[in-house]
């Protein structure tokens, strides 16, 4: 890596695009929706247009605009018949949020591990923890890169249990050729602040059926059809509604999310290699099914690094100017995982089932979406800085 003398790298090397992104676009919408007289959805339109919007980009018959990406995956996962006595299927290495959504309702959310190639769920770990109390299979598209929905859907059709897609990470993905709310199954999105677009917080469920989608309405709205007018609650619900402003908002950021993807699928290759010439650096692998991926993360390893020296790395790496995190921790390693619906299991059970979690919790980095917004020379200073810390650790 003798491209540049990296201690001589100016701050304005690593001025990436800041995030979130904003314009006009967002401006108008929110003065539309201050205007429009009614600011939630009852009586507004934003929300229904947003909905109808982030259907037809993803391929999908339905859409529902919710509050966060958590109540996205809680509510869809309620509607999938998920309740106490049940359980859930998760990946180990995920965001709390795809097990607790799962606990939350009384039910036990099981860990398997991952691929150690795209750090998505493994198929065949899957098909060992079902039991007949699994009532959803929840794969997590990490990163962008979709999980291998051939050999899930097969999976879940032979069980005849249902995939939830946790698509946090995937809005515009595709999986041959098919946006991920043209899969034949759920899907829950994210809108929170450092997602591929945003409204500060958010969330999304696409159905593919339209009962799916009613029942889930009247879950989100307090139990409440949208057109009572009796206080007549059909179900128990929560109020999950999303508001008319944050609607504006997400449909700007729809509107130039393309012109983002595009940018990411150039650099990524490109920073990739680089990042993979450095001796002990393992970037996150793709799959060749996955035809879009919108690159959320930028995500390496280093096998063998220890926990501590990880942590130390992404330390010195933000010192330098690089939007770097430490990956997620595998979600039984959590005090959090433990309070609500645990399985009858200790940490140390399910880790000997999960050797690729166990290890990407201590080795594994990304660095965030933004940076692959930036130019192609600095796609050449991300590498350089990389290699130049971690040969000084």
């Amino acid at each position: 890596m003798e491209r540049l003398i990296v201690a001589g790298i100016s701050s304005q090397n690593l001025e990436f695009p800041q995030w979130p992104q904003f314009g006009d676009e967002e401006r108008v919408g929110l003065m539309r929706a201050l205007e429009q007289g009614q600011w939630w959805r009852i009586g507004g339109n934003e929300v229904d247009l947003f909905e109808e919007e982030f259907a037809g980009y993803h391929g999908a018959q339905h859409a529902l605009a919710v509050t966060t990406g958590t109540h996205a995956l809680e509510l869809a996962l309620q509607v999938l018949g998920v309740g106490p006595g049940t359980e859930v299927i998760v990946p180990a290495f995920t965001f709390i949020s795809s097990s607790q959504a799962a606990q939350r309702l009384g039910a036990v959310a099981v860990p398997v591990d991952v691929s150690p190639d795209t750090y998505c769920i493994d198929v065949a770990a899957t098909a060992d923890a079902i039991t007949p109390r699994t009532r959803a299979i929840m794969p997590v598209h990490m990163a962008g890169v979709v999980s291998d929905m051939d050999g899930l859907g097969k999976l879940a059709a032979d069980a005849g249990v249902p995939l939830l897609q946790d698509a946090a990470h995937a809005h515009g993905a595709e999986w041959r050729g098919k946006r991920v709310g043209d899969l034949g199954s759920v899907a829950a999105f994210s809108f929170q602040n450092g997602k591929l677009m945003t409204a500060g917080e958010g969330g999304a469920v696409t159905f593919p059926e339209a009962e799916q989608y009613e029942r889930a309405f009247v879950r989100h709205s307090c139990g409440r059809p949208r057109t009572d007018r009796s206080y007549l609650h059909r179900t128990s619900g929560s109020n999950f509604r999303m508001n008319e402003f944050s609607a504006s908002v997400l449909r700007a950021q729809l509107s130039r999310l393309d012109e983002q993807i595009e940018t990411r699928e150039k650099r990524w290759p490109l920073l990739s290699a680089l990042l993979a010439r450095i001796p002990g650096v393992v970037p996150q692998g793709d799959d060749d099914r996955c035809t879009r991926n919108p690159h959320y993360m930028a995500m390496f390893r280093i096998p063998g690094m220890t926990e501590e020296r990880r942590n130390a790395l992404v330390d010195a790496l933000i010192e330098r100017g690089l939007p770097a995190f430490a990956a997620f921790r595998a979600v039984y390693r959590t005090a959090a995982f433990w309070e609500l619906a645990a399985p009858d299991e200790s940490a140390d059970d399910i880790a000997r089932r999960c050797p690729v979690s166990e290890e990407l919790t201590r080795d594994c980095i990304w660095l965030h979406h933004r940076t692959l917004l930036g130019t192609e020379e600095q796609m050449h200073v991300i590498a350089d800085v990389v290699a130049d810390v971690l040969g000084r650790s």
